[in-house]
């Protein structure tokens, strides 16, 4: 049950730094930091133990039975690359929330009671117990954006948890149709939310094609599928950073993860049906996010329209229904996960500390005030784009073969021009903000240098950093974790 325990540390970080005394600034952050380390240490054990295939750390008990209900859970090598992007954003976003003071104690008590959630999402092997640690999520996102969050926090609070709690209504309606429904090969219903025992049954094909609608586009909204994608950027700009970074590195992961885990894992029928409007869903996300993004003025708008985008191609991976095309989605939501979260705090804490703005307007010739910041935000707007050596370029080459040849010319089109138009947008703003000259008279301008770095910026940069090198520069390490659980998923569909 080592997996079990990023749950139980997060919950019990949670109600241990809740009960802290507001005071202890210094004690709540290293405690924090101590329950975010122990997680991903927890999580990469998983990661090192796991030899592929079928579920680890398998926890069977009851919990209702009289109505199919257990406490199942486990990880394979579906859930395991979210759980270790899980791990590595939880504790950078304790370091790039370092200075933070007010009611700090609050702050990671729901900050640690959302990556519980989390957690318990990508380790869930029984449907309801999945919805459960959903819906625990959803709660600690408002608290955090409506109390510490910046403009417009409260709306954006609640349009966050009435999209989530919209998406959740649809999924459960899918998960309780499922629930009646699905049989075994007698025929006889099997009345129960295990995963393990739904995988081994089937449900009846007539059914599948309206209970697909209904579970994927419920998860897909969490995962910024457009139309219902405007709560991310609305939310991403209004969170505190460590927040921001939870929502763009393993929030929106949720529902990519429910889309491959619930939809497709057991409704392949309907999968096969519905993917060649998934994947045109999924290129208006691509050119759609790319597109707005290129036109914000808001540094922050600007990452989370990108992330809109990104999370188009994982559900063009997912489109694929193949072994290729969905490792893509897998690395993909590794990739965006670790570098969407790295621009978030570089954006939210390294930069808007410093200039106290956000605005590109007001943003001009920082390469002179702060070299060592522009160039590190380079190289992560590098890796945003996808460039070799990094881990998106990995994650969308798998996406792109894996579609080549399953989906239609004009998808792949499509795509082609998402990453252009991301090259596009990327370059354009890193040259308005960091090498642009002055619209105003030098003479009127201030060109003492920012503050460099801090120790704890300077290490939270290094791990989100350095996790999508490790993964652009050696390719083979998750996508052998990975293949032999998608390649049990891909089995199960129709030939």
């Amino acid at each position: 049950m080592t997996a079990l325990l990023t749950i139980i540390l997060s919950f019990i970080g949670a109600l241990v730094c809740g009960l802290m005394p507001p005071s202890a600034h210094q004690r709540i952050r290293w405690v924090a930091l101590a329950v975010a380390v122990s997680g991903l240490v927890v999580s990469m054990v998983c990661c090192v133990n796991y030899s592929g295939g079928a579920f680890a750390d398998l926890v069977v008990a009851d919990w209702i039975p009289s109505l199919g209900i257990g406490f199942v859970t486990g990880y394979d090598g579906i859930s395991l690359p979210l759980l270790l992007v899980t791990g590595l954003v939880a504790v950078c976003g304790v370091l790039f929330s370092w200075t933070l003071e007010t009611r700090a104690n609050q702050f990671y008590a729901f900050y640690f009671a959302l990556i519980g959630g989390v957690y318990g999402v990508f380790l869930s092997l029984d449907l309801f117990l999945l919805f459960v640690f959903y819906e625990i999520a959803v709660v600690p996102k408002y608290f955090l954006i409506a109390i510490w969050g910046g403009a417009r926090r409260h709306f954006a609070a609640m349009k966050l948890v009435l999209y989530s709690f919209g998406g959740s209504a649809l999924v459960l309606l899918g998960m309780l149709a499922v629930f009646f429904l699905a049989h075994d090969a007698s025929g006889e219903a099997l009345k129960t939310f295990n995963l393990l025992e739904l995988q081994q049954g089937q449900v009846p094909a007539a059914a599948q094609q309206w209970i697909f609608p209904l579970i994927f586009v419920g998860f897909a909204i969490m995962a910024g599928m457009w139309p219902f994608h405007t709560w991310a950027p609305t939310g991403h700009v209004a969170a505190p950073t460590a927040a921001s970074m939870l929502l763009a590195g393993v929030v929106m992961k949720l529902g990519a993860y429910g889309c491959l885990r619930v939809a497709v894992g057991l409704l392949p029928a309907a999968a096969q049906s519905w993917a060649p409007w998934v994947a045109v869903v999924a290129i208006i996300n691509i050119v759609y996010g790319a597109l707005v993004a290129l036109k914000q003025d808001d540094f922050k708008y600007v990452i989370g329209y990108s992330s809109v985008s990104h999370m188009g191609f994982v559900l063009l991976g997912i489109a694929t229904l193949n072994l290729t095309g969905m490792t893509g989605t897998l690395l993909q939501m590794f990739s965006h996960g670790v570098i969407g979260a790295l621009l978030f705090a570089l954006v939210g804490t390294v930069i808007y500390s410093r200039t106290k703005t956000r605005m590109l307007d007001e943003l001009h010739r920082l390469i002179d005030r702060m070299p060592g910041i522009a160039w590190v935000f380079v190289a992560a707007g590098l890796a945003s784009m996808g460039l070799p050596g990094f881990s998106g370029f990995i994650s969308e080459l798998y996406v792109l073969i894996g579609a080549w040849g399953e989906l239609s010319g004009w998808i792949i089109a499509g795509a082609g021009a998402g990453i252009l138009l991301t090259f596009g947008y990327t370059l354009v703003k890193i040259h308005e903000a960091f090498f642009r000259e002055s619209f105003h008279s030098p003479n009127n301008q201030s060109m003492t240098p920012y503050p460099p770095m801090t120790l704890p910026e300077k290490t939270g940069v290094a791990i989100l950093l350095g996790a999508s090198l490790l993964i652009g520069l050696c390719p083979w390490l998750l996508p052998d974790k990975i293949s032999a659980s998608l390649e049990l998923l891909v089995n199960q569909l129709p030939n």
